[in-house]
């Protein structure tokens, strides 16, 4: 089994290492220009953004080959999945796959303007993690067909959300997924930053350099807003304009090192 999966505070890929199999990183594979893949069963695991597919998963979707029997995926959200998997669904039709399996599983909320961490980390008990994630690892071993799809309204959300991700706009929005180089007007690196360059490993898209001995972040036009950068600083220097809280999370299953050898 080949599991293909995206990570920026550890929760895909604590998901990605429970179901087993071959694990290979996503941005890694896009750095490499590896695209194709063949195994009997092939899985993508990777978090919702806005309530549907992020981009970045979306593009590489579009120019990977997947030769297997049975194709699945799982989806981490926090607070609502809205119709991502129906989202996906469309995805993969566009692109030639079709999934066997699509389900998602909640976990802590790393969305840093929407949510305070500590009352996320707090409230991680009441989601139930290992529960859902055993019922998921048994439909995939009985290699169950099962698409999660959404009721009516869900389905009109996240199609008008994808339309809103899809629409330029000349203001800036952590809502979206259309930040880009505009993600640089919501951070602020405060004084203590020891230029440790771990925020650097950790971005999935280059999008953050060092110059001068000074860390730049969002010098690209990169940015996918996955705050992997600013969860993972060891000296929490990295802030986001109308965050929550000051605290910061990473899946207790996952060291830091992890999320570095995925997205480095």
């Amino acid at each position: 089994m080949t599991i293909l999966y995206f990570t920026a505070t550890g929760n895909s890929l604590h998901i990605a290492k429970s179901v087993g199999g071959q694990l290979y990183s996503i941005p890694q594979m896009i750095k490499n220009e590896t695209f194709e893949f063949k195994d009997d069963k092939i899985g993508l695991v990777f978090p919702i953004h806005s309530i549907s597919v992020p981009k970045y998963i979306k593009e590489f979707l579009e120019k990977v080959t997947l030769e297997c029997n049975y194709l699945f995926a799982i989806m981490t959200y926090g607070i609502y999945s809205g119709s991502a998997a129906t989202n996906l669904v469309e995805i993969g039709e566009k692109a030639g796959l079709k999934f066997n399996y699509i389900n998602t599983i909640k976990m802590v909320d790393n969305w840093i303007p929407g949510f305070d961490m500590d009352k996320q980390i707090q409230g991680e008990p009441k989601k139930q993690v290992p529960k859902q994630l055993e019922l998921i690892k048994a439909d995939i071993e009985e290699s169950k067909n099962k698409i999660k799809e959404g009721n009516p309204v869900s389905k009109l959300i996240t199609k008008k959300m994808v339309k809103a991700n899809a629409t330029p706009s000349t203001k800036d929005s952590l809502m979206f997924n259309r930040s880009g180089a505009g993600i640089k007007n919501f951070m602020i690196v405060e004084n203590n930053c020891k230029k440790c360059g771990i925020c650097i490993k950790v971005c999935p898209v280059n999008n953050i350099t060092r110059k001068n001995k000074n860390v730049k972040i969002a010098l690209g036009n990169n940015c996918i807003n996955c705050f992997a950068c600013t969860h993972n600083c060891p000296t929490n220097s990295i802030r986001i304009k109308g965050e929550k809280s000051r605290a910061r999370f990473r899946n207790h299953d996952v060291e830091l090192y992890e999320i570095i050898e995925s997205n480095n």
